[in-house]
C-alpha cells in the first residue's frame, strides 16, 4: 500500500491499490461525480504510481483552463500502489 499526500492541506492518507483519487481526497464516489474543473489537480510526486491517462480524461482536460503537464482529474485517476503520490488540489472537489 502506498500513501497519498494532499496539498495544500498537507494531509496524508493510506492509498490502497485501485482506489480512486477522488475518494481518497474526500470528493465522493467517482461514478456519481460530474466532471469538469472541479476535480483538477497537479501530481507533484509519484506520477507513475497512478493509472495511465485515458483518452476520455485527456479530452476533459483539454476543456479546462490552467492545465499543465502535471494535471490529472481526481475522478479518473486511480492508485496503482507502487509508489507514494503527492497531489496539489487546484479546485474544490
Amino acid at each position: 500500500m502506498s500513501t497519498l499526500t494532499i496539498l495544500p492541506a498537507n494531509r496524508t492518507v493510506d492509498a490502497p491499490e485501485g482506489a480512486a483519487l477522488l475518494s481518497l481526497i474526500g470528493g465522493g464516489d467517482p461514478a456519481e461525480h460530474k466532471c469538469g474543473d472541479a476535480c483538477h489537480l497537479f501530481v507533484l510526486e509519484g506520477r507513475k504510481g497512478l493509472s495511465k491517462m485515458t483518452s476520455d480524461e485527456n479530452s476533459k482536460l483539454d476543456m479546462i483552463v490552467g492545465v499543465g503537464s502535471k494535471s490529472r482529474l481526481a475522478c479518473e485517476a486511480t492508485v496503482l500502489g507502487t509508489e507514494n503520490v503527492t497531489v496539489e488540489i487546484l479546485s474544490h472537489v
